[in-house]
């Protein structure tokens, strides 16, 4: 598969490496309604904070949908869009890294983009999340006024849908647009209601559905060329006689059948979103407006039903939803209002002076956006993280102040590759972390069995073993043991089936 070459690449594909893991330290003056939501507002970098997600939530994530800076080389109000191409594709591609880690197996991401980066950023998601799994481009008719300064105005902007899995195993997983309400009627005065007609036909040449139809005018009718109709004969007699076939031209054209909207299971979602159906850049900046007095619009926000729409087709009620280029925190009052958990990072101050404030009135009530169309009346809550200190100092070992249950989830995701049990919470009580793929994981750290002293609790000894065998229960398999140092001979460890890694220097600091 061809791939993108440009001057700092080489450095880039490492970049994710390198990134250092960071606390996320909750704001409660900043965090709103109900405390156990789940849902994260988190103001920082967010190649730092999506590392940062990791230990937590790799592997989990359903939706992604993001609208990274366009390069469109103009300075815009709340960030600086003018990156040289070069450093453009250094930024996202090591952030694309992490969003696909982050992204759950049957999960999908949703990335707007415009024609300055367009085409490179799909070369770039091929080589990421792989051309096989590319769902489709989406073109989303972004305004409708017509821009007469430049040479050919433009009218859409483009969203890059790609899966984990190839787009035909997805399939199945994605939902369908609700049926529109337009489109039907009830000509002929059915009792059952309004209705609209579907073709009886389908493409081949199957010998059982190869017979004539009889119209109430005009001669007898074969399917059209190269098709056949759309069920056998028995089939077509039982719609005739439940009343379920149309024939138009007066009577002479060829059947079609009856579709009432209890029987409509929606419609397949479509590569051309019009504005009538979700929504232009003026519809977003009025959204917003509405919200703040004073507040200054995105050069291209997002409105909501266009989020309402990726978010619909790509997760049910309470899949979790992320977006890393937040910006005035359009993702996640949508998902809020939809009923799924978010997690929304944005770096700059109106992570404070937009996202948290337009969040809180999304918990008040607010009847913006999707709102009214949902029976939206307000509720849940979110936690707002900033990005405290690293895990690791400068040199690699574990800094002073972090605490047991965050160095646990650390050394969890490290060994296991799969995020910390209850998100972390299950660390903090116990030196045995749990087991996984048939092996167990200990840490002796910060004193967890009550002895900070050197020679006793963080320390693998006999009585600190039984310590651990005492917390893991049941669980009878091969252990590794993080600790300061280890008291145990060779023989006692293979006989015990321990592994014992020592603390800092066994600890994976990337």
């Amino acid at each position: 598969m061809p791939i993108l070459q440009w001057m700092t690449r080489d450095r880039d594909l490492k970049a994710a490496d390198t990134v250092p893991y960071r606390l996320l330290e909750r704001d409660a003056a900043l965090s709103v309604g109900e405390a156990a939501s789940g849902n994260m507002l988190i103001q920082g970098d967010n190649l730092e904070a999506l590392k940062s997600l990791l230990p937590y939530y790799r592997g989990q994530v359903k939706c992604i949908y993001i609208d990274p800076p366009y390069n469109t080389r103009s300075a815009f109000e709340h960030y600086d869009d003018s990156l040289e191409h070069s450093e453009w594709l250094a930024m996202i591609y090591p952030r694309l890294e992490l969003l696909r880690d982050l992204l759950a197996e049957d999960g999908s991401i949703w990335v707007s983009i415009d024609d300055n980066e367009g085409h490179y950023l799909k070369v770039l998601m091929d080589e990421v999340f792989g051309r096989d799994n590319f769902i489709a481009e989406i073109i989303w008719q972004k305004r409708t006024s017509r821009e007469n300064r430049a040479a050919i105005g433009s009218a859409h902007d483009t969203i890059l849908a790609y899966a984990r899995m190839p787009p035909k195993e997805w399939k199945p997983l994605r939902n369908k647009l609700p049926p529109k309400e337009s489109g039907y009627s009830n000509p002929d005065k059915d009792p059952r209601g309004p209705w609209r007609s579907i073709p009886f036909s389908a493409q081949g040449h199957r010998p059982n559905q190869m017979y004539k139809i009889q119209p109430p005018v005009g001669e007898a009718l074969d399917p059209p060329r190269g098709r056949c109709w759309g069920a056998t004969e028995p089939v077509y007699l039982q719609y005739l006689a439940d009343d379920m076939v149309y024939f138009p031209k007066g009577g002479a054209g060829r059947p079609r059948i009856k579709q009432f909207p209890s029987a409509d299971d929606g419609l397949v979602p479509m590569t051309l979103w019009l504005a009538e159906d979700v929504g232009t850049t003026e519809t977003a900046k009025r959204e917003i407006l509405g919200l703040f007095d004073d507040a200054i619009p995105f050069a291209t926000p997002k409105p909501e039903k266009l989020i309402d729409r990726v978010i619909h087709i790509a997760t049910n009620p309470g899949d979790l939803v992320l977006d890393s280029f937040l910006g005035s925190g359009t993702t996640a009052a949508v998902a809020h209002k939809m009923g799924r958990r978010w997690i929304g990072i944005e770096m700059g101050d109106h992570a404070v002076t937009h996202c948290a404030p337009r969040l809180r009135k999304v918990i008040e009530g607010e009847q913006g956006g999707i709102s009214k169309t949902l029976g939206w009346q307000g509720g849940g809550g979110f936690d707002f993280y900033r990005l405290g200190d690293p895990v690791f100092d400068t040199d690699g070992t574990i800094a002073a102040d972090i605490g047991f249950a965050t160095l646990a989830a650390h050394i969890w995701f490290s060994e296991t590759e799969v995020p910390s049990p209850a998100g972390g919470a299950a660390f903090g009580a116990s030196p045995f972390l749990g087991a996984y793929d048939g092996a167990g994981l200990a840490l002796l750290y910060n004193g967890i069995l009550g002895d900070k002293r050197v020679s006793g609790g963080n320390v693998l000894t006999r009585t600190t073993l039984a310590m651990v065998r005492a917390a893991a229960g049941d669980f009878a398999g091969p252990i590794t043991i993080y600790g300061e140092a280890n008291r145990l001979g060779a023989d006692t460890l293979k006989a015990e089936r321990i592994t014992f890694k020592q603390t800092p220097y066994d600890v994976r600091a990337r």
